[in-house]
């Protein structure tokens, strides 16, 4: 049985799907970013990986 503290690798790994915590926390850690940051950035630029790496500057 998995670990819930473990750090769930998305389904779909081109999309952010912010309503699934797990998600959110694999995000913020690929990404850098804060919680506040990775949502602020999938409000102003969508939920495509891509789209938010270029949206927060990242290479």
């Amino acid at each position: 049985m998995p670990d819930d503290s473990e750090i769930r690798i998305p389904q779909d790994d081109e999309r952010i799907d912010v309503t699934d915590l797990k998600e959110v926390d694999y995000w913020t850690r690929w990404f850098g970013v804060s919680e506040a940051r990775l949502r602020t950035a999938v409000a102003s630029a969508g939920t495509h990986r891509d789209d938010l790496r270029i949206y927060l500057g990242l290479p």
